[in-house]
């Protein structure tokens, strides 16, 4: 895992804006009788069950690789989270489904600075933006022109070829494999941690770093072992981001009712 490719992760976003989790199994001791030699059967049946340790024989870097290779074959996913931009020195609030085929929904902003609605469903994307976010993200520009890009585009939908270049940044960040892109090189120093649970799930926690920087790491520990959740502990960068809704359908649908065709207003 290179640069790491957990911190490459959180980074990829900010950008823009079958193992099963059980490895092994547990073996209970039995318990021995002096005068007997062997187990009763009540002894047997009252010894409690050791909990099998989720990953049993594996690294902290070999359980990265798992939940790398795991993440990056699903079809789909769900990001949330709030993201440090190096750029800008915000932060970037992002929730946006996305899948292999590039289409998307969801909602992103920065700090305060309002926010707004993206959905990318084959080559149109489509975005409506409310009056802060169109007003942050024009500072500089003459008052009026600000004013008239607000009350012609605040709180309504549009849309424009997701191929033209001012929207290609933002679409090539609706395909999922462009976002984890090459996670699956290099190999992994992180330290196994505690087991926990993130939403309910069951999972794992890896400790990771690069440089300064410490990201803990929350793998599942049932079914696929997907990563959950990426946490950077760093004071100069912190940031968290989960991932869940894996393979599930991408609600990318066309908005109902009017929408400004950006490209016919040239």
């Amino acid at each position: 895992m290179r640069r790491t490719a957990l911190a490459a992760l959180c980074l990829a976003a900010a950008a823009t804006a079958g193992l099963t989790g059980c490895g092994g199994e547990g073996r209970a001791d039995s318990a021995s009788s002096d005068s007997a030699g062997q187990s009763t059967a009540k002894e047997r049946k009252s010894s409690p069950k050791p909990k099998e340790e989720p990953f049993a024989g594996l690294t902290g870097g070999e359980i990265a690789e798992r939940a790398l290779k795991a993440t990056t074959g699903a079809s789909s996913l769900r990001m949330k989270g709030d993201i440090p931009d190096e750029e800008t020195g915000g932060t970037i609030h992002l929730d946006m489904a996305l899948d292999k085929q590039g289409d998307c929904a969801g909602t992103m902003g920065v700090d305060d600075q309002g926010e707004a609605e993206l959905i990318k469903t084959g080559d149109t994307l489509y975005m409506k933006y409310d009056e802060a976010f169109l007003r942050a993200q024009s500072e500089g520009e003459p008052e009026a022109d600000v004013d008239a890009a607000v009350a012609l585009l605040a709180g309504k939908w549009t849309k424009t070829s997701a191929k033209g270049a001012d929207a290609e940044d933002i679409a090539g960040f609706c395909d999922l494999d462009t976002v984890l892109g090459g996670l699956e090189d290099g190999r992994s120093e992180a330290t196994r941690g505690k087991t926990t649970t993130v939403d309910g799930t069951p999972a794992i926690t890896l400790e990771e770093r690069e440089g300064e920087d410490r990201f803990t790491v929350h793998v599942a520990t049932k079914g696929e072992p997907y990563l959950l959740r990426i946490d950077s502990t760093s004071a100069a960068d912190p940031g968290s981001v989960s991932f869940t809704d894996y393979d599930e359908p991408v609600p990318a649908h066309k908005p109902a009712g009017d929408v400004l065709d950006l490209d016919s207003l040239g």
